[in-house]
């Protein structure tokens, strides 16, 4: 079960979220389903269309299946998603 404490080690995917801050002003608000997650970005559809948002600069709030949500730095994020699931938790605070 995805929670606020574990949420670095599940997949995005899937899960609503919106961009509450960036150092790229134009990219905060944007807000829809991500769809896709690389090293350095998150994709997000939007009503206008998938937009690419840079991880680094950038603050998520993510909504989880439980309707809780949660900010996530994007500077925590850095990596290929594939190795932040598999990390230990301690390495990802």
């Amino acid at each position: 079960m995805i929670t606020p404490e574990n949420v670095l080690r599940h997949e995005f995917i899937g899960l609503d979220a919106r961009v509450s801050s960036a150092t790229n002003s134009s990219l905060a608000g944007i807000a829809g389903v991500i769809v896709d997650e690389t090293k350095q970005m998150i994709r997000i559809r939007t009503e206008k269309g998938v937009k690419s948002v840079p991880k680094s600069g950038t603050a998520f709030v993510m909504r989880l299946p439980d309707d809780t949500h949660v900010r996530v730095d994007g500077k925590v994020l850095m990596m290929q998603p594939e190795k932040r699931i598999s990390m230990r938790l301690r390495y990802l605070r």
